[in-house]
């Protein structure tokens, strides 16, 4: 039971992305309740831009998801569930709905330069008596000195672990291990990191920001969230075991419930296809995958030179409707100059 590192399970959340949002009441009570039977510590439950995300925006969820976190909360028994809440998305409104319900820990997510807009949130967490991680999305996209200054920033208004949140599987692991080790010589509380597969860096990441000193990582079972998926939990907890650093999470039960529970689920296999590969390379948000996709097939655009662009102009999450303005631009674009590459 004893845990050096606390993996908190992110399928039911950022799997969403990977399923459209398509999850159903009778698959989360499954999954969830063989993850809390295996005793994965957090499982995190929401739609996949956290509360208040299903819109037409970001993708509208087939269950909503307030029944999705009250079923989680009543098959666990030693689990906290977790949900996301990004600013301006979610309120402290779903926060408060979603605490009633039992959510146990809740992680406010900002872009990497935007912390200040998460200090009603993580205060109204703790005045919730929820557990509170402030979640620095693609922080790659900051230099060192300015993650620090948010990470303080978040740990100024109560968060009880900040995140280097690698949303667009960019980051390599000598910018992974800079990152946790400015956070772990410049905060008094613990540091955390989430990482996505789209150059195929999740585990190498993840090992290395624990070779930092970062003691609370994420995980997805059968490699289940958005672009290529984030560190495969089950492998992680092999692995992790395979060095003398304990979980507490049993390793077989993770193997079962990946092979029988999650992979049947699955549209197709979690890989790194050419598109998830641009995501990493270009340095954009996962979640823009499915998005872009559908754009690439509206407007007849190679959607690697869709994320390419979107990645040239910096766009990130909350950014979701320009995917379709940078297609038809680029569509427009075509048909001026012929068929020649998009520049």
């Amino acid at each position: 039971m004893k845990r050096a590192i606390t993996i908190t399970e992110v399928a039911l959340r950022d799997g969403s992305h990977a399923i459209a949002h398509q999850y159903t009441t009778e698959q989360v009570a499954m999954i969830a309740k063989a993850l809390d039977e295996a005793n994965v510590p957090y499982i995190e439950v929401s739609h996949g831009d956290g509360l208040g995300g299903s819109s037409l925006q970001y993708g509208l969820s087939r269950t909503d998801e307030f029944a999705l976190i009250e079923t989680a909360v009543s098959v666990c028994r030693q689990a906290k569930i977790a949900v996301l809440l990004l600013p301006g998305i979610g309120t402290v409104k779903e926060l408060k709905q979603a605490a009633r319900l039992g959510a146990k820990m809740v992680r406010v997510a900002t872009h990497v330069t935007e912390a200040d807009i998460s200090a009603q949130h993580i205060s109204a967490a703790k005045e919730l008596g929820m557990e509170t991680a402030g979640f620095l999305m693609m922080s790659h996209m900051a230099p060192v000195e300015v993650l620090v200054h948010q990470a303080q920033l978040m740990e100024s208004y109560g968060a009880d672990v900040v995140y280097v949140v690698d949303s667009a599987g960019a980051l390599l692991p000598h910018e992974v291990k800079e990152r946790v080790r400015a956070l772990r010589e410049s905060l008094g509380i613990e540091v955390g990191f989430h990482a996505h597969n789209n150059l195929s860096l999740a585990m190498a990441n993840t090992l290395a920001a624990i070779e930092e000193g970062a003691t609370r990582v994420d995980g997805s079972v059968r490699c289940l969230g958005a672009g290529a998926g984030n560190t495969q939990t089950e492998v992680l907890v092999a692995v992790l075991d395979r060095m003398g650093i304990p979980t507490g999470i049993d390793l077989y039960k993770m193997m079962d419930l990946a092979e029988q529970l999650v992979a049947p689920i699955l549209p197709k296999a979690q890989e790194i296809t050419r598109d998830s590969l641009t995501l990493g390379y270009a340095g954009v948000y996962s979640s823009f995958l499915l998005h872009a996709q559908r754009a690439a097939r509206m407007f007849g655009i190679d959607v690697r030179d869709i994320l390419i662009e979107l990645g040239r102009r910096k766009v990130v999450g909350g950014q979701e409707d320009m995917i379709v303005d940078v297609a038809a631009e680029m569509a427009r674009q075509k048909a001026t100059v012929g068929e020649g590459k998009w520049r």
